[in-house]
């Protein structure tokens, strides 16, 4: 394999500018790396009502991309022999211990059971620790309201400004009582904020400090932080979401007046970060250089192997097909295919979506890297059209 063909790139162009031109999404950036061979696409606009073009340095909330950085922060303090993968977190969050379990899902919060054993970090990046988030219709289970209430996260889209502060947020959680034992099973969202919170904690640092100093310095990723700087505002693409009533997108978070203008009282590591796509570039080109950014190692070989391995038994992924499918399961804090269902699923390949519009996976065995940033919300947990196409794109472009 040398790269891409230049033809089939054509291909790609055509087929994404189709979807700005219908209007499906006002803008994205896009970029397809493969060996040294690396192809960036820029289309449509920072906003429907803003004729300022698309850029590759235009600023993205990248959602849930976060996740896979704040695993990384982890594995670092791994590394430091700061904390083990199967230590307690207890220690540290001491707000999380002597937990109890619901009976069931469906139980009153006060019908538990206490809980079998401690939560660990290994817990925290399998996503095992026993809560997340619920694929069911609001108000089918008591918990759903109890989240809701206490502004947890993981019933809807992330709104920063307007969220608790990191002590209250945690002080929260540890007022529930889990939805699983921990190590059972595979639940979403909120181990990735936790798992920030223990970085920061470990650390003895705000956890965007450390990312600052461990990962975003380091790797020359000036544009990722927790927020978007009056400075960086002219570069910040308006949120949308698709109005299922009105059959059209209608604003979300926009740039000016941004829930993301200022530092957040929480630095959520499931989802709060901004990005850009070459600092993104960055990010994924180490993680596929196996940790390794110019002549500095920043994370070891054997932790990003770890990292993108099956950590799953199938009994831990029952009932999360809704987001990963039967393609993929999990290593620690991204997604990995284990078989083939589309052209793109390749076995190895490693990442995750965002769900404000983001998508971001390696494929070692390709040497591939793909990532595309958009304004547009997923309406679910199936990935939108412009984001399936892309995928297709990408591989169909492999020579």
């Amino acid at each position: 394999m040398t790269g891409l063909s230049k033809s089939r790139l054509e291909r790609l162009h055509h087929v994404l500018a189709a979807h700005v031109e219908r209007r499906d999404l006002p803008g994205l950036v896009a970029l397809v790396s493969c060996r040294d061979d690396v192809h960036v696409e820029t289309l449509g606009t920072l906003a429907l009502d803003n004729p300022a073009p698309m850029q590759r340095d235009s600023i993205f909330r990248i959602a849930s991309l976060s996740k896979p950085i704040t695993a990384v922060a982890a594995m670092m303090l791994i590394e430091d022999c700061r904390i083990r993968l199967d230590d307690s977190i207890e220690r540290w969050i001491p707000e999380l211990a002597n937990r109890h379990v619901l009976r069931t899902m469906a139980s009153e919060l006060d019908d538990t059971v206490p809980a079998r054993r401690a939560i660990t970090l290994r817990d925290l990046l399998t996503f095992r620790m026993g809560f997340g988030s619920v694929m069911a219709m609001p108000g089918t289970h008591p918990m759903q309201d109890a989240v809701r209430e206490h502004r947890i996260g993981g019933d809807g889209p992330p709104l920063p400004a307007s969220g608790p502060t990191t002590e209250q947020w945690i002080a929260s959680l540890g007022s529930l009582p889990l939805m699983a034992q921990p190590g059972d099973r595979w639940m979403y969202n909120t181990s990735a904020d936790v798992l920030g919170v223990l970085v920061a904690r470990v650390s003895g640092q705000a956890f965007g400090e450390f990312l600052q100093s461990r990962i975003f310095e380091p790797l020359g990723m000036t544009d990722t932080s927790f927020h978007a700087p009056a400075g960086k505002l002219e570069r910040f693409s308006t949120s949308y979401r698709f109005d299922r009533t009105a059959g059209a997108l209608a604003v979300f978070d926009r740039a000016a007046g941004s829930s993301w203008g200022a530092p957040p009282p929480f630095e959520s590591g499931a989802g709060g970060l901004v990005s850009t796509l070459d600092d993104y570039f960055a990010f994924s080109r180490t993680m596929l250089n196996m940790g390794r950014h110019g002549s500095e190692q920043l994370l070891s070989r054997a932790s990003v192997e770890l990292m993108t391995t099956d950590q799953l038994t199938p009994g831990q992924r029952e009932g999360a097909e809704a987001f990963f499918g039967d393609h993929a399961t999990w290593g620690l804090g991204l997604a990995v295919d284990i078989a083939r269902r589309e052209i793109y699923h390749s076995p190895g390949r490693y990442g995750w979506t965002g769900g404000l519009g983001t998508t971001a996976y390696n494929d070692p065995a390709n040497g591939l890297i793909g990532i595309l940033f958009t304004q547009r919300m997923m309406d679910s947990p199936a990935p939108p059209q412009v984001m399936t196409d892309f995928w297709t794109l990408a591989y169909q472009a492999m020579e």
